[in-house]
């Protein structure tokens, strides 16, 4: 289970690099909320991002790793907004995650449920090919027609990234949102008092 206290972030639900971002969120009063904070919840949240089967248990050396990617998706994240060059530690962090896995997920049968695939690897290797998921997912978003709709929410302290779905959307969830448009209010009102 989360423990971000927000919904989630426009087109976190359809990238995992999105939702990894966002794993890790700056709330309010200078707190921090972070789903990959043990290796039992980067467990939990590589699970329910359907990218390690249920029973996976992680190691803190993957639990680092994960967290590691992470930091580099949001260099790169944070370079695409800003329009600026990207750290190429960020950008060759990113490149080994996409290469590292050594196979595909493989074919198997049983009765119950037929066929499927399934990664056949040690954990170490499961997490692994759910970075290089991740990772494929970056650098398409990064790269492709999307990538224009990338936006870090504007609310003070929020520090989540999302896909813009509408033009004037600047902010990651209504409660950002509320206190963007609160803010814009509190502002124009001591313009208004300045000035009169």
């Amino acid at each position: 289970m989360s423990r971000i206290p927000l919904p989630t972030a426009p087109g976190a639900d359809d990238h995992p690099s999105l939702a990894l971002v966002n794993s890790a969120v700056s709330l309010p009063g200078g707190h921090v909320a972070d789903d990959l904070g043990s290796p039992a919840e980067a467990t939990a949240w590589l699970v329910a991002q359907h990218l390690v089967p249920a029973e996976t248990a992680l190691l803190a050396y993957c639990q680092d790793q994960l967290s590691t990617l992470r930091g580099n998706l949001r260099t790169l994240f944070t370079a695409r907004v800003a329009g600026g060059a990207p750290a190429p530690e960020a950008v060759e962090s990113v490149n080994r995650a996409l290469v590292k896995v050594p196979s595909a997920p493989l074919l198997q049968y049983d009765a119950g449920s037929g066929l499927r695939r399934v990664p056949q690897h040690p954990v170490t290797r499961l997490v692994e090919h759910a970075m290089a998921q991740i990772a494929e997912d970056a650098a398409a978003l990064l790269t492709g027609g999307q990538a224009e709709l990338i936006a870090q929410c504007e609310a003070t302290s929020c520090d989540r990234f999302l896909l813009r779905t509408h033009a004037r959307r600047c902010w990651c969830s209504t409660r950002c949102g509320d206190r963007v448009r609160a803010a814009r209010a509190y502002a124009r009102k001591l313009e208004r008092a300045q000035a009169g």
